[in-house]
């Protein structure tokens, strides 16, 4: 089928852009809620598939707990704090930044880029966003007496035990494997299997590992994503919510009480993936089922403004209608 338009890009009253996509929503008992478009067709979740890469990595014995954890599950912005806690979890395991198979790269945040600039600096592994997944991947093979140098490797038993736990989370086999643009593999699954896996993850009894990463991300979403991120924002303005971006314009969550979606928007536009998450949370009743929930930062978040001449012109925003329930 050919997945509806999602998200309508308005400029001085003309629609000028659309993107396309699908999504997910399941309701507290994980059954299909809302949804648009076909959620049955496997996507590359991308670093969607974090969190669930970092329950394998506590099975097999990685030693984190708390920020550090949190940073092992997210796509950090490559601000200092998130630089000096990939280099804690590397010496911790007796390694340093040399042992990275992470390409190297400039930091997500846009501030942090031109201070990095100014300083004189360049790209680096350490920066790269997925380096804080890349350390404690390296910590769990130190943990494990798995070797390190072939950690990448989708037969090493690291890698082999992440798939088996991504099958086992999402309730469904992976239906394809890629590589990932930090070089790890990448497994494909629905959109409902993902919603599926960051459920489990935040029903899961305390101290388990799917609830020690959920709790550690929700705790500490600065580490997880950045401090000037739409998923820091989104944690902090929805007690209990989780949240992780995919690159591809994808976006997985999942609130305490199972209530769980994620989206793919077909043409990867980023611009277009938060106003559908928050579009989401609202068609599952997320946001009045929260306490404390911040309305006005869910409204700000859902749309991007459109500039013309310095002045706001228009909005990237999702269609009227958007969900279909069942």
């Amino acid at each position: 089928m050919i997945n509806p338009v999602l998200v309508e890009v308005e400029r001085s009253g003309f629609v000028e852009s659309r993107h396309r996509g699908a999504a997910a929503g399941l309701a507290a008992d994980g059954s299909v809620a809302v949804r648009a478009g076909d959620p049955a067709v496997p996507v590359f979740p991308r670093s969607a598939n974090k969190p669930m890469q970092a329950v394998a990595m506590l099975r097999a014995g990685l030693g984190l707990d708390g920020e550090l954890l949190a940073l092992a599950g997210g796509s950090h912005s490559g601000e200092e704090f998130h630089v000096e806690g990939v280099e804690k979890i590397l010496a911790g395991a007796g390694l340093g930044a040399a042992d990275l198979r992470c390409p190297e790269s400039w930091p997500l945040d846009p501030v942090k880029q031109q201070d990095v600039v100014r300083a004189g600096g360049g790209a680096s592994r350490l920066r790269m966003n997925c380096s804080g997944k890349h350390a404690a991947m390296l910590a769990t093979c130190v943990a494990a007496g798995w070797p390190t140098e072939t950690y990448l490797d989708p037969g090493h038993p690291l890698q082999t035990a992440v798939r088996e736990t991504v099958e086992e989370l999402a309730g469904e086999p992976v239906a394809a494997v890629g590589v990932d643009g930090c070089g790890a593999p990448l497994f494909a699954l629905s959109l409902t299997g993902v919603a599926r896996a960051f459920r489990a993850l935040v029903l899961a009894g305390p101290g388990t590992p799917e609830r020690r990463v959920a709790d550690a991300m929700r705790t500490h979403p600065q580490w997880t994503a950045g401090t000037r991120r739409e998923e820091r924002r989104l944690m902090d303005a929805v007690p209990g919510l989780l949240v992780k971006c995919g690159a591809e314009g994808v976006d997985a969550f999942a609130f305490a009480d199972g209530r769980s979606g994620a989206i793919k928007i077909d043409d990867g536009a980023m611009r277009a993936r938060t106003p559908v998450t928050v579009a989401l949370l609202r068609a599952l009743g997320v946001a009045e089922a929260a306490e404390g929930t911040d309305k006005a930062v869910l409204d700000e978040l859902s749309i991007v403004q459109v500039r013309g001449g310095g002045a706001v012109v228009g909005a990237v925003r999702p269609t009227s209608g958007l969900f279909t329930g069942f």
